[in-house]
């Protein structure tokens, strides 16, 4: 992810106990790799260790091109996890990172509330026994805080965060979708001629997007019958596009298209989940612009937004390297009219 915000990190302690909130959610058994620029955080990454049948080079290589196309003046990696599985890996990716030129400061391990450093060999400040972590309650972390960051426990409550909603509600979006899709079907009338249609659902769809933008803008919500059929009308791509040109890095934008991809049927997931993966990643949350990405890929392989998010998020893309005009709604409807 890349953050708007300056985040200014003064010693090793201070970045261990800033970097779940740049990366959304406490990570373990994973590496975290954090570009600086002197003091001044420029991104913050994370990505899970390997199985054990995967080739550990071939993985480190890859995070190591991606790393390398940020650009980033510097980068200290932090491992968190047990050192049997940590060391091998950090060292491996640091010795990949220095091979394309990249500049690595330091190598930490976090294991057990405790920091090491692989780079320094001063007992003063990183003696054999590993230096406390911060409490979870340090400046650093009331100072992240406040500016609107949250570190959740684990990547599996990331992933909470855009899963189906389940109980009473599920079975009354069930029924409200049912209606949605009656509705639709009204919009299809055998006196109107294809192009009439189309038209008519694409009118119909910018009505629903504005009118659920202007609520979750003035801080309320829609209901579930609204959300229905937002859902059902997103599923035409020239909605789907209309909404997605919209898209920008607004927190209220994040809970609409949230709470639009938690309610709606399996069947209507993978427009929204491709809008909260766009609003995210535009808004330098990549940890859950990737999870969205994956719902939407998991329900529908073949998505071919959700195919272009899930490169852009593989490729290491931030959205100052791909520009503010970048609207992958207008591309489509031009390759589309080609």
């Amino acid at each position: 992810m890349t953050t708007d915000c300056p985040v200014i990190v003064r010693s090793p302690s201070e970045l261990v106990a800033v970097l779940p909130f740049l990366l959304g959610y406490h990570p373990a058994n994973s590496v975290a790799v954090v570009g600086l620029s002197g003091p001044e955080v420029d991104f913050g990454a994370c990505y899970e260790l390997p199985p054990p049948d995967e080739d550990p080079h071939v993985a480190a290589r890859s995070v190591a091109v991606t790393v390398a196309r940020q650009a980033s003046p510097s980068v200290v990696l932090v491992g968190f996890g047990p050192p049997a599985r940590i060391t091998p890996a950090v060292l491996r990716l640091a010795e990949a990172l220095r091979q394309l030129g990249v500049r690595v400061n330091d190598v930490l391990r976090v294991t057990d509330r405790r920091w090491w450093s692989y780079f320094c060999g001063d007992l003063h400040c990183c003696p054999d026994e590993g230096t406390p972590c911060l409490p979870p309650d340090s400046v650093v972390a009331a100072e992240a805080t406040f500016r609107g960051e949250v570190a959740l426990p684990s990547r599996r409550a990331l992933t909470a965060q855009v899963a189906a909603m389940e109980g009473p509600e599920r079975a009354a979006m069930a029924d409200a979708t049912e209606h949605a899709r009656k509705r639709f079907s009204g919009l299809l009338t055998d006196e109107l001629n294809a192009r009439r249609c189309s038209r008519r659902i694409r009118h119909a769809g910018q009505i629903a997007v504005r009118r659920a933008e202007t609520r979750y803008r003035s801080g309320h919500g829609i209901d579930l019958a609204e959300t229905a059929w937002l859902g059902v009308l997103l599923a035409d791509r020239a909605v789907e596009d209309y909404a997605l040109d919209r898209v920008g890095p607004q927190e209220w934008r994040i809970r609409l298209w949230t709470d639009v991809l938690r309610r709606v049927e399996p069947v209507y997931v993978p427009a929204p989940a491709c809008l909260l993966g766009f609003t995210a990643w535009r808004a330098g949350r990549g940890a859950l612009a990737r999870v969205a990405v994956d719902r939407a890929l998991a329900t529908e392989p073949q998505h071919q937004l959700a195919g272009l998010l899930h490169q852009i998020l593989g490729f290491g893309l931030s959205p100052h390297m791909v520009g503010d005009g970048f609207r992958p709604g207008r591309t489509r409807r031009r390759r589309r009219a080609r």
